[in-house]
């Protein structure tokens, strides 16, 4: 056992700080689900980033000076490495959670908080590991597999998550047809922009 271990390292395993500068109510478990998707990803994937901040609202000069305008709120920003400052993410509870919509908005937020921050967090995460770890992907190829990364992740999330629950087994046989519809429909939508 002590050859094998020998010159190497041991693995220290760190916790990303979540810290709430959030000035709205935020669901009551909302740490323990961040911490969930982060768990459910490999360490070598996220590691260096050293904090989560929870924002009302994303407010970045360089949002400013973007050419292309933004629809809606943005719900997560990476930010890389700068000097010394170590990586981190930045996601607005506002644009996650809609406090100043509706009854109906509100409520569905607040239903899909769980499903919508894994999302959010298996993005963030992907952009950091392609940015920093995989150098052998072009800067104009990042976004398709940033976006390729999270899905899998979330596929995968999703269904750990529903193991053993009714729904789960009353659709199982129903996936493959539904996946076709969504694919026929995302082609359809796809044509009808061109």
């Amino acid at each position: 056992m002590a050859i094998e271990t020998a010159g190497q390292k041991a693995a220290k395993i760190t916790k990303i700080r979540i810290e709430n500068a959030a000035s709205f109510k935020l669901p009551k478990d909302y740490e323990a689900s961040i911490q969930k998707a982060i768990d459910f990803l490999p360490v070598e994937q996220y590691r260096g980033v050293e904090r989560i901040k929870l924002v009302d609202f994303i407010d970045d000069p360089r949002l400013q000076k973007m050419d292309v305008p933004l629809k809606g709120d943005l719900p997560g920003l990476y930010h890389p490495r700068v000097q010394n400052q170590a990586p981190w993410f930045e996601i607005s509870m506002g644009a996650l959670l809609q406090p100043t919509e509706g009854f109906m908005k509100k409520f569905m937020a607040k239903s899909g908080f769980k499903g919508n921050i894994a999302g959010l967090i298996f993005s963030l995460v992907g952009q950091h590991y392609f940015i920093t770890q995989k150098h052998s992907v072009k800067k104009t190829a990042l976004e398709p597999q940033i976006r390729q990364y999270a899905e899998k992740n979330l596929r995968a999330w999703s269904e750990k998550q529903a193991e053993g629950s009714i729904r789960a087994k009353l659709f199982k046989p129903f996936r493959p047809m539904l996946e076709r519809w969504a694919k026929w429909l995302n082609k359809k939508a796809a044509e009808s922009k061109k």
